[in-house]
């Protein structure tokens, strides 16, 4: 949402530009074949289709180079044109077509936010596609009938579903491995070599600290005790903020088993983990840059074994995992023991769109309904088997049919997905698992260290889910977080260090007030029972 108004001057900024555009002969989508009852691969010579997509700087420039789209082009028998671009280019040349009207049939990896999205279909750029899924598209109807949410998520308040979505499972509820992303991670090796137990209070945390700092565990003064990067996601101390309350997460969201929407930040608890927060601060054992270090000096000083405890989704990553392991829930000081979640979870309602300009509707919906067939999404997303050029990241076993993942021999193992995969729309549901493939070595750790140590304290049974707001409401809340946000995560630092939290709450409180906190509540609480009774009614 924040991105909104930059997306909306690029587009009104490039339409005046290239206002000549629309009338070039050389058109951005393909002719109109006339084809009908299509099945694959399609018998006609020179079927193609004109995509624009975003891909990784680390895969073939043209995405017809990867394996699995060569493998698509023979079992179809439609040839794709593709226009891929990376990163902000992306974005411009998305917008571009967008704005001039030379659009092509679709957009891949769309990025689109809901707005965007809303935005588009209000101006006919894009395609409303569920009579499509339910004339062409047998994949993704079965993934539909196995778990019927997904529907509810892509369906947009006015009814209709305007973009094909990206799902990947990995557990689910509080076992979804999205569950929690700021995991804290402390160094037991310091720990081993003071004696000390693992910190299971707030207070023993301290005195941990504490004890990597007057004993110098880095050497010659590089120790840093505790690091983080405030307000940064996976990287921010959020995990701290859960023993004082209700905790705190990325979107200052939380849902209670009374299924009441709580804003994280507004809540008495958070005004404590501020006040211990500043106690650490006040005894030196936080991290100096913590409060405006980017991700590579975070990452350069967790790689040189200077951090007491820090927080990230995965320690490979930053420290390795040899010395560090993954800090418990703390009590805190009245014994409340809890883990706060995240909102996250593995879904993009808008992963491709079909274009206005599209006149192979059925051929564009049952090429894309490829995509969602099991074994064929796997591939979509982390790569494939076979490439006799480049690493694997599966093997196939011809007598379970099933693909296995194979070791990365040191290769991370997002660069091989970034070089291979092609992601995009795709379903890869929890039921696959040891039927149509295996589950990654790093994801299958990281569920396991959720259901040991964490699961258990995550005290909520509900997140805030993926809700389709209309145009109004999202238009709102942009408003409202554009000036709430920033104004709670500078009082978050302010606090921290100056330890003025107790004598200003009420004059915070006052002003979240004034910037609207009270109809940000609102909406997403509407919102929420919204979702709540559609989703029931998709299940049932």
């Amino acid at each position: 949402m924040r991105g909104l108004y930059r997306y909306l001057a690029a587009a009104m900024f490039i339409s005046l530009l290239i206002i000549a555009g629309c009338g070039k002969s050389d058109q951005a989508s393909s002719e109109d074949y006339e084809l009908s009852d299509i099945t694959f691969p399609v018998e006609e010579e020179d079927i193609s289709l004109k995509f624009i997509t975003e891909s990784s700087p680390m895969a073939p420039e043209d995405p017809n180079d990867k394996l699995i789209l060569q493998r698509l082009e023979e079992q179809t028998g439609v040839h794709i044109d593709w226009k891929s671009f990376s990163g902000e280019s992306f974005t411009e040349q998305r917008n571009l077509a967008v704005a001039s009207g030379d659009l092509p049939d679709a957009i891949m990896n769309t990025r689109y936010s809901d707005y965007e999205l809303l935005d588009l279909a209000a101006d006919e750029a894009i395609i409303p596609v569920e009579d499509l899924i339910d004339q062409y598209m047998p994949n993704l109807q079965a993934v539909l009938e196995e778990a019927p949410e997904y529907r509810a998520m892509m369906t947009a308040p006015d009814g209709h579903i305007y973009a094909f979505p990206w799902i990947e499972e990995l557990g689910s509820g509080k076992e979804s491995i999205h569950s929690l992303d700021a995991t804290g991670w402390i160094n037991v090796k310091w720990l081993d070599e003071l004696g000390l137990e693992m910190p299971s209070t707030t207070e023993e945390l301290k005195e941990a600290l504490v004890a990597f700092k007057e004993n110098d565990m880095a050497g010659d003064g590089q120790t840093i005790p505790l690091s983080f990067m405030i307000s940064s996601g996976g990287e921010d101390v959020s995990f701290l903020f859960s023993p004082f309350g209700e905790g705190e997460n990325w979107d200052h969201t939380v849902v209670t088993n009374e299924d009441e929407v709580l804003f994280t930040s507004a809540q008495e608890g958070y005004k404590d983990a501020i006040n211990y927060l500043n106690e650490l601060y006040e005894l030196d054992l936080i991290d100096i840059e913590a409060f405006e270090q980017e991700w590579n000096t975070y990452l350069a000083k967790g790689q040189e074994g200077r951090y007491g405890l820090y927080f990230t989704w995965d320690m490979a990553n930053i420290s390795g995992t040899e010395d560090y392991a993954l800090l418990p829930p703390l009590e805190g000081p009245d014994g409340h023991k809890h883990v706060a979640r995240s909102n996250g979870m593995g879904f993009d309602r808008s992963r491709m769109v079909i274009t206005s300009a599209n006149e192979n509707l059925e051929l564009t919906a049952k090429w894309i309904d490829k995509l969602y067939e099991p074994m064929q999404s796997v591939q979509d997303n982390w790569g494939t088997y076979g490439d006799e050029e480049k690493q694997n990241i599966f093997e196939y076993d011809e007598n379970e049919a099933m693909l296995k993942h194979l070791p990365l021999e040191g290769t991370a193992p997002v660069e091989l997905r970034e070089e291979t995969a092609i992601e995009g729309p795709l379903a890869v549901l929890d039921s696959y698992y040891g039927n149509v493939t295996t589950m990654p070595d790093d994801a299958a750790w990281r569920l396991d260290q959720l259901h040991e140590t964490l699961v258990p304290y995550m005290n909520n049974d509900n997140i805030y889910p993926k809700v389709f707001m209309s145009l109004d409401e999202l238009k709102q809340l942009s408003d409202i977080e554009n000036d709430l946000f920033p104004y709670v995560e500078r009082k978050k630092s302010e606090w921290i260090t100056n330890g003025k939290a107790d004598e200003e709450w009420e004059e915070y409180l006052a002003e979240i007030d004034r910037l609207g906190y009270q109809e940000w509540l609102e909406i997403k609480q509407s919102a929420y029972d919204r979702n709540a009774e559609v989703e029931e009614e998709a299940v049932e």
